[in-house]
């Protein structure tokens, strides 16, 4: 598991690490490499889906023994979040987080669901959800690192 990286500094972005974290991931990948490790790499620092890659590259490993955690974990604070909002079960809510983990990463409204309902029908069925709440759970979500 690769966690190691620059610390992120108020106003810097997860993209604004990257010169620094290659660097960083060179010194880590490479002697592993080299031990004869024959695992998984899993990367979880930031920016997660660039060292991501450069650690399969890095490695020469087949791409399914190099993960990175991506959006993974703001998908599933996404689902806890909404099912908290409606009170409901968060296995009952299916929702997406896209894109590059960070700044540009996005929600997929139009496959969102809880309970089989369509996000946006579950809304129209229940006026006591905004879907300016929503939004704001997705803003939170994505700038949850930064808190």
């Amino acid at each position: 598991v690769i966690t190691a990286g620059a610390p992120q500094k108020p106003g810097e972005t997860r993209l604004d690490l990257v010169s620094k974290n290659l660097k960083i991931l060179k010194t880590i990948v490479d002697p592993i490499v080299e031990s004869g490790f024959n695992g998984i790499f899993l990367v979880a620092a930031n920016p997660v889906d660039i060292l991501t890659y450069a650690t399969w590259k890095l490695s020469g490993f087949p791409k399914e023994r190099v993960i990175g955690s991506g959006t993974s974990l703001d998908s599933a604070r996404f689902r806890k979040d909404i099912a908290e909002m409606v009170n409901v079960d968060a296995r009952s809510v299916h929702a997406y987080i896209l894109g590059e983990h960070g700044d540009t990463e996005f929600p997929v409204w139009s496959h969102a669901n809880i309970g089989g309902i369509k996000i946006s029908e579950w809304v129209k069925a229940h006026p006591e959800v905004k879907e300016e709440e929503l939004v704001k759970i997705f803003e939170s979500v994505r700038d949850a690192a930064y808190t």
